[in-house]
């Protein structure tokens, strides 16, 4: 695809944002309305009330311009709804949902519409494709939990990172102390139906990092080479959250009889006390310089370091659990003091982004920073 030739037949008087309708789209479009763009959210048929009717443009309020609805989002790539975005001379802001519910490849290959990012980088979020978030990360020199090639060599506390059988992006975490304990749990869960053993057999046996949990969301500009830290969060997942609340002899109770999950239902926005920022700087760096040479042109705009700050041997060290090669789910990042230091006053991922499209705007640079 020839994006700058796609970018050249638009009309730049009249860019329009788009979305596909879920994780950070309000977000997205917020901003996108504050720097004057039109917005455009893709949904899918059942799911969109939130953009279509509740945060849909009128009467001087709301967000959302236009609603393209589809099937299903994969359908995204299909010819006309292609044609409808190139009409409304769309920039398209790729997020978790890209390789949630659409193929990797049609989002590569078939999507002729520009997206802002590094659109090849995405599937990196996966563990079991080649050159994944932990090579990443490995050539970076970012610390991650040391992770076990078999069952038969666990010899301490881990993270087990399975998928599910009935909802393949969800995965069915569990913990294990001894490949006897692994072997157990994993039996179980296969005769309940809870995962698959195709799914089992990808499955990363991490080591579980006891630490303070905190996602480092930076946003990096190629317009001006500068990293910017936007802000800090922390996970919250259930049913975890809802167990971890109840005095210990009610979870052991609970425990006969439920599985702790750890699924992802919003974020908690959290501060970094000052020591621990030049560090995560390093690591944001650390990471843009790495991903330039493993996949040209690097990350463009957002992504986040997700892990824990662990305390041993006398020091703290941040350990990082995932990556997110994209804008992340959390709308809060504003909510803490990062960006406002740097920006004069605390911005959010949806206005930043619109900032660097305007900027790109500006200096007739918009293929430097889509793909």
């Amino acid at each position: 695809m020839n994006v700058k030739e796609i970018l050249d037949g638009y009309n730049k008087e009249n860019i329009t944002i788009g979305v596909l309708g879920g994780h950070s789209a309000l977000d997205i479009c917020r901003g996108a309305k504050k720097l004057g763009f039109r917005t455009v959210a893709v949904c899918q048929k059942g799911r969109e009330k939130t953009y279509a009717k509740y945060y849909k443009t009128r009467d001087g309020k709301g967000i959302v311009d236009e609603v393209i609805l589809v099937d299903k989002f994969a359908d995204i790539v299909k010819e006309d709804v292609q044609q409808q975005l190139r009409k409304l001379n769309t920039i398209f802001i790729h997020n978790r949902y890209f390789w949630v519910y659409c193929d990797w490849m049609d989002i590569e290959q078939k999507l002729q519409v520009p997206i802002y990012g590094t659109r090849e980088m995405l599937k990196l979020e996966e563990r079991d494709v080649p050159n994944n978030q932990y090579h990443i990360m490995e050539q970076a020199g970012i610390r991650f939990p040391k992770i076990f090639e078999k069952p038969e060599d666990i010899d301490r506390l881990v993270i087990v990172k399975v998928n599910e059988a009935s909802r393949g992006y969800e995965r069915a975490f569990f913990f294990a102390q001894t490949p006897a304990d692994f072997k157990k749990k994993t039996s179980e869960m296969l005769s309940s139906g809870e995962i698959t053993q195709e799914a089992l057999d990808v499955a990363v046996i991490e080591e579980y990092i006891v630490g303070a949990q905190i996602n480092f969301n930076y946003f990096y500009s190629p317009l001006t080479d500068e990293l910017e830290l936007m802000g800090t969060d922390m996970r919250r997942q259930t049913n975890l959250d809802g167990l971890i609340r109840l005095p210990a002899d009610e979870q052991l109770e609970v425990l006969k009889h439920i599985k702790p999950k750890i699924i992802e239902t919003g974020h908690v926005a959290c501060t970094t006390k000052e020591s621990i920022l030049e560090k995560a700087f390093e690591l944001g760096e650390q990471f843009v310089k790495t991903s330039k040479k493993e996949c040209s042109p690097g990350i463009i705009g957002p992504f986040a370091l997700q892990g824990a700050v662990a305390s041993e041997n006398g020091k703290e060290e941040i350990v990082i659990f995932d990556v997110s090669m994209r804008i992340p789910g959390s709308p809060l990042t504003m909510f803490t003091p990062h960006s406002g230091y740097l920006h004069g006053e605390s911005i959010s991922y949806g206005d930043r982004v619109a900032m660097e499209i305007k900027q790109a705007m500006e200096a007739d640079k918009l293929d430097k920073i889509c793909t």
